[in-house]
């Protein structure tokens, strides 16, 4: 299948745009978390911009856009949730102070330009199966990938809403959170994210040329695990909570298994 270009350049564009709003709404409040809300809009985006240029087979079309529009609405409503009112995430402020007062300009380029290029890279996965008008009905690739995403959009919402009330008791101030998913899982919600990727590429892989978008859950999967995800979360959790390293003990870092005993 060859690839549609202007489609890819269409959504590139309309990713940039969308970017320079968050970046143009942080100047004025100094924040640019927004740019974590704007995140799953962002694939929101590609995937209706694709669904509304691309003329592959329309029930993947649907199936792809829809499956999108679900994690991505969900993941941004409680990303903006969560930042509410709670100032710059220390990562940004970190480079907000290494910038000094040029960081408003440096900002569009290391945080929201450069996170919808990694947006689009990442949505290719998104974009490649609405392109193909073969094959023109669903497959087993197409039914194994929708329930591979429906597990992990059920992993990542349960984990995100127990992990939301948690931390919502003042009872539970500096206690570690290791009930329900993470009982069993140190990251449930990271392997959720993973499983809705992985999902989504199956689909892709149901059409012709498909198989080279396993870049995109690669890419995930490798910034949640090596990146930003697991090691940056870990490190600040256990400067703020002295029994986390007994959780690490028992508890595996990823796949959800069986706590091991003390």
């Amino acid at each position: 299948m060859e690839l549609n270009w202007g489609i890819l350049g269409w959504n590139l564009a309309a990713l940039v745009i969308l970017m320079t709003l968050g970046w143009l709404v942080s100047l004025p409040n100094r924040n640019v978390t927004v740019v974590d809300s704007l995140w799953g809009l962002g694939f929101v985006l590609a995937a209706w911009v694709t669904f509304a240029l691309a003329d592959g087979f329309s029930g993947r079309r649907w199936l792809v856009t829809v499956l999108t529009t679900l994690w991505g609405l969900r993941l941004c409503a409680y990303l903006s949730y969560r930042n509410w009112g709670k100032g710059e995430d220390p990562r940004y402020g970190k480079w907000r102070e290494a910038s000094g007062d040029n960081f408003w300009i440096v900002s569009l380029f290391k945080v929201f330009w450069l996170q919808a290029i990694f947006l689009w890279a990442i949505a290719l996965v998104v974009q490649v199966p609405q392109m193909a008008p073969q094959p023109a009905h669903f497959t087993v690739w197409d039914g194994l990938g929708a329930a591979v995403w429906l597990t992990g959009f059920v992993f990542e919402s349960v984990a995100d809403r127990q992990l939301q009330r948690f931390k919502a008791d003042p009872n539970n101030k500096g206690q570690v959170m290791d009930r329900g998913l993470w009982r069993c899982s140190r990251h449930p919600n990271y392997f959720g994210e993973c499983l809705i990727w992985w999902g989504l590429f199956l689909i892709a892989f149901s059409v012709p040329g498909g198989l080279w978008t396993v870049i995109s859950p690669i890419i995930i999967t490798l910034v949640l695990l090596k990146m930003t995800g697991v090691p940056l979360t870990e490190r600040t959790t256990m400067e703020r909570r002295p029994g986390y390293r007994d959780y690490m003990r028992r508890t595996s870092t990823f796949i959800p298994w069986l706590p091991r005993k003390p």
